[in-house]
């Protein structure tokens, strides 16, 4: 097991940190660092300033865990013989540091199941499983109950932070240079950090890692608690805990040593770094806390490493000066979890069926990150799932650890001490032992707290003995006796159990009994008429804690009140009493409490505890508050996106589509809020990110999501700066085995060529799924289209659907796509081309694989592609010969003339061709122009919505930003703060147009309807929803819309240097029907700046804003 919990409740003793207010008596541990054998030879010391040593650690995989998983080790555990003379260090014999190493390996080469005494002392080796350990932040003291901590950092395990084996902890990662000494390692209780420490000190002592360290001092907090009267120097300390010091002298440090201080949450020394006084000399006394603090700072053995292991409540009680690295344990990752059930459980078929059952409960499965909960999850459903149960499988916490102090009964049925104590005496006393601790804080106890719940010592020893998965009795370095629960939850859970009952059977309030308590200053009973109301007490209570040490507690009160425990507990106990409950009553209490807590580290237990009642209707009211469109409007804290999660993943009714735009507002940007709501991407099966100002840095996390066991099938990341760089990366997942995915969409992402060559790999893979794929709107050009048909030639090409609109494609493209129709393994139904200049030689060439029996050709869109009557005449003969697939036909944006059109529209009347839908619309010769210029339209500005600070010119084509008011007369149109102005005419349909800018400038697009008049934001172009603007600068470009702003990595090219300085020139793209807004850079060639899809609802206008000095000109 983990090492034992502790406190960090302030609300107790303010102003004190959450180590000081705890008992100041000793807190022993399980390990004695006793020991009668001593070293013959001395190890001289002498002191001096010498630079922090760093460890030289050889690579092996680390896997630590407590006693509960079995894995087979056939590793000896005492390799004498390779310590040999000359493997030794100047002043160290290979005796001495053989004894020495024996002693530690008898010491940490096991862990106890129960207690010392009467607990099943299990081999590490044996048992460990890696735990995730990654760099931290210091300074951030949580003030949530560590069960939400575990639940933030399961959300962080696919991001891109760089795992540490614990026994390279002090080595520096790539890139980092500087010398690491003291480390400080931080996790929740329970989550593995006094094992990893054991596991480290056991490879030191057997040889295998850490072997430039000569020594290595274990010192655990407990223990040194024990010291905190003394007068010690450095060299006494070590020889009490380790006599074989006793000969040498302690004076040097020439050598490297390591101490290594597990557990400052349970110091009980007060550590003022500040005021502490100096002390170099290692054999002069002084007081435990100097002592201490001078050894952590480096005064005392500056060469020596120093490496602290805490709880995340007391991590801020060591100077962030003196810790060169934090790391934070962040227990299993899902791979391990179910590595853990795997091992745990020897029938694999049941394994699985557990490791489902916990992925079904989210709630479930992220406590599995804390071992512990893997232990009582483990022993509970391998005994529920098996043939002989029939019973209800747990699906709440509640549910699983009410099942769990069941068995642990039951196993105590099986001992001799069933006929002297009953369960409903061991449960009441030990439930009052769990509450009244749990509100003053305490976590360890002592017999003095026994004795206040009726608990004499034999009878402690007797519940340790009976119930060590529950509760453990601890002996130390000087055998004296401390008692704690086998970790803070079920602590928690009799602690409500305890309160249930007190007021179901015995109707009493123990939130007005507990003596010195801060729920009440005197000990009278509270009268209450229903559970509700002692509900409601509970529940504010809980939000009353600044640390959320309730928390856990409130969620297991309110879940025994639901039938399904309460049957349960007719199991455990003859009295489970009764009492008038309505559960819509709390139900309500608590959405009025979300309400009005806007303090996430508080309604997110609030959340969890509508969970463990089993309402279904949360969901419902958080979608009518997403849609309300006011989470854009607030900036969250990280706190707040994980209640958001929460809500999002836990909830058993799912969203059909994730749409990342919806969370995205002008206080949080699309960067940003994919990684707070990672989660969510990573449980939903339909993903739209399009549009949302994302780069490449978040495609290696969409490349991890899909090579995990996600059930993503639908990605959209379009008009996104992925480049070829990030794209490579998720095409890396779309090979793996695990990737589910069947739709992606990659439109308007700035590829070229290059991305196509790693695509085409994926079609070749035996493992890509991938079905439906859009890469319009990037510049692939014709090289890139030849490189992925190769691809798609391939027999394991599953791909049907095809997307290469505008991606400036000639005649050469369709003879390569030509060439996949052809091809027997082709499965594709559904090719889109348009807006590229195939002209009619390319129609020709892509007609001759339309031809082939092979192809499969569903639905061919050639729109825009500078098509005439020509053209038409390939396409006839092609549904001539291959009559029988193409059923749909987009020529449209082309020049077919009437023949052209007269031609394919008998093919609709054939009955012996499918051809079934033709499009033909909006044709005419000038569609025979090249690029985008098909679709130019002439505008000109309206002088009536002119700003009086612009001036237009040259026939209205012309505006510029001045600073004398202009003579215009009042008109309702005018803009009269903001200095913009409107054009004439509006676009419809495809429309393009062209701006040579000088200055800084917006270049939008406006419904008719905006607001002129004013200051506000409903008249300021882009910062509305009437309106979408490019914001321009001869440096820089970003977009802006309904006042959200995506900035935008592309930057302007420079055409020429004006009289008012440089120009540089822009292309507008219109798509009103596909809802497509489009800008570019035009030089020679022209390249994508941005694209933004929506839905427009009104006519649109093109429209200017233009800063003083700068100006725009139609071109």
């Amino acid at each position: 097991m983990d090492e034992t919990q502790t406190s960090g409740d302030e609300d107790f003793f303010p102003g004190f940190s959450s180590v000081h207010q705890k008992r100041s008596g000793a807190e022993p541990s399980c390990v004695s660092m006793k020991s009668d054998l001593s070293m013959k030879q001395p190890i001289k010391f002498k002191s001096g300033d010498t630079r922090p040593g760093l460890s030289s650690v050889q690579q092996k995989t680390l896997e630590t865990e407590f006693s509960c998983v079995t894995v087979k080790s056939d590793e000896s555990m005492v390799c004498q013989e390779q310590f040999k003379s000359g493997d030794t260090w100047p002043g160290l014999s290979n005796e001495v540091l053989n004894t020495f190493r024996s002693n530690l390996m008898k010491k940490f080469e096991r862990l106890y199941e129960g207690t010392v005494m009467q607990g099943n002392p299990t081999l590490l080796n044996e048992i460990y499983t890696e735990l995730y350990i990654t760099e931290s932040e210091s300074g951030e003291i949580s003030n949530e109950h560590e069960v939400r901590q575990i639940e933030t950092q399961s959300r962080r395990t696919a991001t891109e932070d760089t795992a540490i084996k614990c026994n390279h902890i002090f080595r520096p990662l790539p890139g980092q240079d500087k010398a690491i000494r003291t480390v400080l390692t931080k996790g929740v209780a329970g989550i593995g950090k006094t094992v990893s420490v054991q596991k480290f000190i056991l490879d030191w002592a057997e040889g295998k890692e850490n072997q430039d360290v000569q020594l290595i001092f274990p010192l655990p907090f407990r223990e040194i608690n024990l010291m905190k009267d003394k007068t010690l120097s450095l060299s006494d300390l070590l020889h009490v805990f380790f006599p074989e010091t006793k000969e040498m002298e302690i004076s040097s440090d020439e050598y490297k040593v390591l101490f290594i201080f597990d557990g400052l949450d349970e110091c009980r020394l007060p550590l003022y770094f500040q005021r502490n006084e100096i002390l170099q000399d290692t054999k002069k006394k002084t007081s435990m806390n100097v002592l201490l603090m001078n050894l952590i700072v480096g005064n005392l053995l500056p060469s020596a490493l120093i490496w602290i292991t805490s709880r995340p409540a007391a991590a801020d009680l060591i100077p962030s000066e003196c810790v060169h690295r934090v790391t934070e344990v962040r227990g299993f990752n899902e791979p391990q979890k179910e590595e853990y059930f795997r091992k745990r459980i020897s029938d694999q078929s049941l394994a699985d069926r557990i490791i489902s059952h916990l992925k079904s409960s989210r709630s479930l499965f992220i406590m599995c990150h804390i071992p512990v909960f893997c232990w009582i999850s483990a022993a509970v459903l391998e005994k529920m799932l098996s043939p002989a149960e029939t019973g209800e499988i747990p699906k709440t916490l509640t549910q699983m650890y009410t099942h769990f102090l069941i068995l642990q009964t039951n196993i105590k049925h099986e001992k001799d001490y069933e006929k002297k104590l009953t369960d409903e005496d061991m449960i009441l006393k030990l439930g009052k032992l769990a509450f009244q601790q749990l509100v003053k804080g305490n976590l360890i106890f002592y017999e003095e707290d026994l004795r206040e719940c009726g608990i004499d010592e034999t009878e402690a020893s007797v519940y340790s003995g009976l119930c060590t998965q529950i509760f453990r009795e601890e002996l130390g370095l000087y055998q004296g006796k401390v008692f704690c629960f086998v970790h803070l939850s079920l602590q928690e859970h009799l602690a409500a159990l305890y309160a249930h009952l007190s007021f179901t059977v015995k109707k009493r309030n123990v939130f007005g009994q507990t003596k010195g308590s801060f729920f009440s200053k005197n000990r009278r009973s509270i009268s209450m008429r229903s559970i509700s109301e002692l509900h409601q007490r509970a529940v504010n209570k809980a939000l009353q804690s600044k640390n959320g040490h309730l928390d856990l507690f409130l969620r297991f009160l309110l879940g025994l009140s639901v039938e399904s425990n309460q049957t349960l507990l007719q199991k455990l106990l003859t009295q489970t009493g009764s009492c008038s409950y309505n559960k819509k009553e709390t139900v309500e209490f608590i959405k009025q409490k979300i309400m009005e807590n806007r303090s996430a580290e508080k309604f997110i237990n609030l959340f969890h505890c509508l969970n463990e009642l089993g309402d279904d209707s949360l969901m419902q009211e958080i979608q009518r508050y997403l849609k309300s469109g006011e989470i854009r409007k607030t900036q969250l804290s990280s706190s707040q996106w994980s209640a958001l999660v929460f809500v999002l993943v836990t909830s058993e009714q799912k969203m059909d589509v994730f749409d990342l735009k919806q969370f995205i507002g002008a206080q949080h940007k699309g960067n940003e809020v994919f990684q707070y709501l990672l989660p969510v991407f990573q449980d939903s099966r339909s993903v739209r990110f399009d549009g949302c100002g994302l780069d490449e840095r978040c495609c290696e996390t969409v490349s991890s999501v899909l090579q995990s066991n996600s059930h993503l099938t639908e990605l959209d990341l379009s008009n996104n700066h992925l480049q070829d760089s990030g794209v490579k990366l998720i095409y890396d997942g779309l090979k793996n085995s695990h990737c589910r995915l069947k739709t992606l969409r990659l439109y308007g992402c700035h590829l070229t060529a290059q991305s196509c060559e790693s695509l085409s790999s994926v079609f070749k893979s035996s493992n890509s799924v991938l079905r439906d794929l859009d890469l319009s709107n990037n510049d692939l050009k014709d090289s890139g289209v030849k490189l992925l048909s190769e691809g798609l030639k391939s027999a394991n090409s599953k791909l049907e659907m095809l997307r290469f609109s505008l991606c400036n494609l000639t005649a050469q493209s369709c003879g390569s796509l030509s060439s996949v129709l052809k091809s027997s393994n082709t499965v594709l139904r559904d090719l889109d081309l348009s807006n590229n200049d195939l002209q009619d030689s390319g129609v020709k060439l892509l007609s001759e694989g339309l031809k082939s029996p092979n192809c499969q050709m569903e639905i061919l869109r050639l729109s825009g592609c500078m098509v005439t009557e020509k053209g038409c005449h390939y396409v006839s003969s092609a549904l001539t010969s291959n009559p029988s697939h193409l059923r749909e036909l987009d020529l449209s944006y082309n020049h077919p003339g009437d023949s052209g059109v007269k031609l394919l529209s008998e093919k609709l009347k054939d009955p012996n061709c499918s051809l079934d839908k033709l499009n033909v619309d909006h044709g005419g010769e000038y569609r025979i122009t090249a690029g985008l210029k098909k679709y130019a339209c002439f505008l000109t500005l309206d002088p009536n919505t002119a700003n009086t600070e612009l001036i237009l010119s040259e026939d209205n084509r012309k505006v510029t930003g001045v600073k004398e008011k202009q003579p215009y007369p009042d008109h309702p149109d005018r803009f009269d703060y903001w200095c913009q102005v409107l054009c004439r005419e509006s676009v419809c349909g495809r429309c393009y147009w062209e701006i040579e800018c000088s200055g800084g400038v917006c270049i939008s697009v406006s419904y008719k309807s905006i607001s002129r008049k004013g200051a506000g934001d409903e008249c300021w172009f882009g910062f509305n929803d009437q309106s979408w603007s490019l914001i321009c600068s001869p440096y820089s470009y970003s977009f802006r819309h309904n006042n959200i702003k995506t900035d935008l990595p592309v930057k302007p090219i420079i055409s020429r240097t004006g009289v008012n300085g440089d120009i540089y020139r822009v292309g507008v793209y219109v798509d009103f029907s596909a809802g497509t807004l489009s800008f570019f850079s035009v030089s020679d060639t022209m390249s994508l700046i941005h694209t933004q899809h929506t839905t427009f609802t009104q006519t649109l206008y093109p429209g200017f804003w233009v800063l003083y000095g700068s100006s725009v000109k139609l071109c």
